[in-house]
């Protein structure tokens, strides 16, 4: 059994160390130590010359950051990593105090993911109020709450969630906070690999699909879907709730049983939705509400549970090394930053996800 839980926008302060630049960190990147900035208080972070020499520029979405592994890089070698691919929109799944000292002063938003460990705490309105300062709340779904999904303008929630939904999209419509949905294309090819296209998934030329209601046509599987949510909306009243993606992906290794787990796929999954979001694409029902999605995952992690996809979504492998190519150019550093000065209180703007889903036997 599973339960949603709600998100929090929060103004969190903690209290961080200063962070400086170590010489061989300097050295490795080819760049004397006055290419690299500190801000006031002395918490480093990259300056213009340093991305103009590492040649990037915005992936246009946010990132899921897992940490289910014994051997990913550290957090403040991944804010540089980050950082050199312009990302400034980042998911994670626990509070750890050592990310969010990484990331002090960055202009990185954040999404949190709670465990259930914290949720009696956060029931405690004096707990909750050391923690954060309540702001707004969203939740995030599987498409397995639809009961129809195609045509998207047939959309539909299952019809024994229904009365826990409609409440929860007043609080959205009311609060103007999103809906989210976690959306894989590649789960259709796993389950039918025979008799769904495949190009039609990763976004390549194919001939599409047509609503018969709306007349629209779906040149891929993943609009459709966030489509569908919409129109489920819809179905319940309310035409002012924004959709979210929270986390789509592709595996880039599989077991026998996993058909379409490749390096190639998701390769092309990847490189062909970054584009399509660099461009600020909308879907055919809604072309004008530019696609807000957060891609998974940035590293492999190799110690998730379940079949062998789990523990490979990753854009990297965990020494930085690409997975495969995606036209951009990212910066981990070989070594870690060291910690020095004095404490100092950095204010983060914080979107706190309490993660969970609506029950599903």
């Amino acid at each position: 059994m599973r339960f949603w839980l709600g998100t929090v926008v929060v103004e969190l302060t903690i209290s961080v160390e200063t962070i400086k630049v170590g010489d061989d960190v300097v050295l490795d990147t080819g760049i004397d130590r006055e290419s690299i900035k500190r801000s006031r208080g002395g918490v480093g972070y990259l300056s213009n010359s340093y991305k103009s020499f590492i040649g990037v520029y915005s992936l246009g979405v946010g990132i899921n950051y897992g940490q289910i592994a014994n051997n990913l890089p550290s957090p403040s070698r991944v804010s540089i990593l980050l950082g050199s691919l312009n990302i400034s929109k980042v998911k994670l799944y626990d509070a750890d105090p050592n990310v969010l000292t990484a990331f002090a002063n960055t202009n990185v938003e954040f999404i949190i993911g709670l465990g259930n460990e914290y949720l009696q705490k956060m029931q405690d309105p004096q707990q909750a109020q050391m923690w954060i300062q309540l702001k707004s709340v969203t939740t995030a779904y599987s498409l397995q709450i639809l009961k129809t999904s195609f045509p998207p303008s047939n959309g539909a929630f299952r019809d024994d969630l229904v009365q826990y939904i409609q409440p929860i999209l007043s609080f959205h419509s009311m609060s103007t906070s999103p809906f989210l949905i976690n959306a894989y294309p590649y789960f259709a090819y796993k389950s039918d690999p025979e008799n769904v296209r495949i190009e039609y998934l990763l976004f390549e030329p194919n001939s599409g699909t047509v609503d018969p209601n709306t007349n629209l046509k779906y040149d891929n599987m993943l609009y459709s879907q966030i489509d569908a949510v919409y129109y489920s909306i819809k179905a319940l009243g309310h035409t002012n709730i924004q959709v979210r993606i929270s986390e789509t992906g592709w595996p880039s290794k599989g077991d026998v049983d996993e058909p379409g787990a490749t390096v190639e796929y998701a390769g092309i999954y990847k490189r062909n939705l970054l584009q399509r979001m660099q461009a600020g694409q909308g879907t055919p029902a809604h072309p004008s509400q530019q696609i807000d999605i957060y891609v998974f995952a940035l590293f492999n992690e190799n110690m998730k549970p379940g079949p062998t996809s789990e523990r490979n979504y990753g854009l990297y492998y965990p020494d930085g090394t690409p997975v495969y190519n995606l036209g951009v150019q990212g910066y981990l550093p070989r070594i870690d930053y060291s910690s020095s000065g004095q404490n100092e209180l950095c204010v983060f703007r914080v979107l706190v996800l309490l993660l969970g889903s609506l029950l599903i036997a």
